[in-house]
């Protein structure tokens, strides 16, 4: 008698698909022309992305003087939007490598966009410690090359030398693993399309990938040699852009929690960022086979758990500045709950520590509009967090003769925008021309969780 066996687990695609299926369905958006909400949503990127432009080229020419620094708030906004970035770079990678060395399947639908975001908001990150230099021209000066001007260096003990080093490994690791895991999906594209232009330029990029044994061997062995790469990578990043505060000695940024703090900050936001992009590729590529509510729970899971950590390292801080009995300490904590940008506190508790607890309850996390609310929330609240800890930390230090306000100049916000407007116009690139998820990896999922049938009578 043939019967079905148990079922452990839940499908991770839904419908009973082929692997040609598979294929044609994924690159269906790359061979059609693009929709409406596509041109509308990348229409408005752009300009977002002119507006930032015009921003950065007037700073360049004008100074830095143009954005609303003074003497006592050397950092502000450009700082908090460069920790800001390159925190949701992390989910990326987490995704991708985390996530597939403890060989979570769920990740085979999300990895590919996730691994796209991560360059994105790298290069996003990446523009601000240039601008900020003042000579952006000059910005190769921080890599130790050979020079015939003497003992011209770089000085080690810079921050600004770490967060080029950290920065710039994090983006070559991460660009070689989307690369390398691009191109049995690439290969695809190249035998599918019939688009002359699209198959050369595939035949160009899959570097003469063939399908055989020998390079499925090798392909796996190199995207596993960069998951372990780019796992320590994850930490790593964060902990050093946390350590440019962390060795300075001011209160409110000199404590030993930074590193954790940061990382976990880290990958929180960029599981927002994530769900915020794959429920709207969901809904407007229409994958919602592929992305269905299981992923889009289990991420939130993660932002839930996350969510926890950020929430326990805020009232670590505040206990520890209380127990402390430094003065100065003290004096900051209450100064961000209670000073001038008591707002911004309060917006980024309530932001990243009250509304995802909304999480644990199933029918929230199975809901795509609240998810996506929540979601936006989350990257609100985050921002907020990197600008309170920068701007209450210097606007208030050891002598009230120093005190001094601060607020963004329209410059300084322009370029925020344009930051946002280049991430989703890359983002909207990529989803054109690209298998926004991994196709090779699907099709080795597509059985997981579907009822083998018995062949034997017995």
């Amino acid at each position: 008698m043939a019967e079905a066996a148990t079922v452990l687990h839940q499908p991770l695609v839904h419908g009973e698909k082929s692997l040609a299926q598979v294929t044609a369905e994924i690159t269906a958006p790359l061979e059609k022309r693009a929709g409406p909400l596509w041109w509308a949503a990348f229409v408005v990127s752009l300009g977002l992305l002119a507006l930032g432009a015009a921003a950065i080229g007037y700073q360049i020419a004008v100074g830095v003087g143009t954005w609303g620094l003074n003497r006592t708030v050397g950092w502000a906004f450009d700082i908090t939007n460069f920790v800001f970035w390159i925190g949701i770079g992390h989910a990326g990678t987490l995704i991708s490598a985390i996530l597939f060395l403890f060989r979570q399947r769920w990740r085979t639908s999300v990895n590919r966009a996730a691994e796209a975001m991560t360059i994105f908001a790298v290069i996003c990150a990446g523009l601000f410690p240039i601008i900020h230099t003042g000579r952006p021209w000059f910005a190769y000066w921080m890599i130790p090359y050979p020079n015939t001007r003497g003992s011209l260096w770089v000085n080690f003990r810079s921050p600004l030398v770490w967060d080029f080093f950290a920065i710039s490994t994090y983006f070559t690791i991460s660009l070689m693993f989307w690369y390398v895991g691009l191109l049995p999906d690439i290969a695809s594209v190249r035998d599918t399309t019939h688009n002359r232009w699209r198959r050369r330029l595939a035949a160009l990029f899959s570097l003469g990938w063939n399908g055989s044994y020998r390079h499925w061997q090798r392909y796996e062995v190199v995207y596993l040699m960069l998951a372990g790469l780019g796992t320590p990578l994850v930490i790593s990043v964060h902990s050093i852009v946390s350590m440019d505060f962390a060795t300075a000695i001011l209160p409110g940024w000199h404590t030993t929690i930074f590193p954790p703090y940061f990382v976990a900050g880290a990958i929180f936001s960029g599981m927002a960022m994530v769900l915020t992009l794959m429920l709207v590729a969901r809904k407007v590529m229409r994958l919602e086979e592929y992305i269905t509510l299981n992923h889009v729970e289990a991420m939130c899971k993660l932002v839930i758990a996350t969510s926890g950590i950020v929430g326990l390292a805020y009232a670590t801080e505040f206990f520890t500045a209380l127990y402390s009995g430094n003065a100065y300490e003290e004096f900051v904590f209450f100064n961000r709950a209670l000073g001038p940008l008591f707002w911004g506190y309060w917006t980024m508790v309530g932001c990243n520590v009250l509304v995802p607890q909304l999480l644990w309850f199933r029918a929230v996390r199975r809901s795509v509009p609240a998810v996506f609310a929540i979601s936006i929330l989350v990257n609100v609240g985050m921002w907020f967090e990197r600008f309170i800890i920068i701007v209450t930390s210097l606007q208030r230090d050891f002598l009230p003769s120093n005190w001094f306000g601060y607020a963004p100049t329209k410059v300084e916000i322009a370029t925020l925008v344009g930051t946002f407007g280049l991430f989703f116009t890359l983002f909207l690139l990529f989803c054109r021309f690209l298998p926004v998820i991994a196709m090779a990896e699907i099709k080795g999922v597509l059985k997981h969780g579907r009822p083998i049938l018995e062949a034997s009578d017995e």
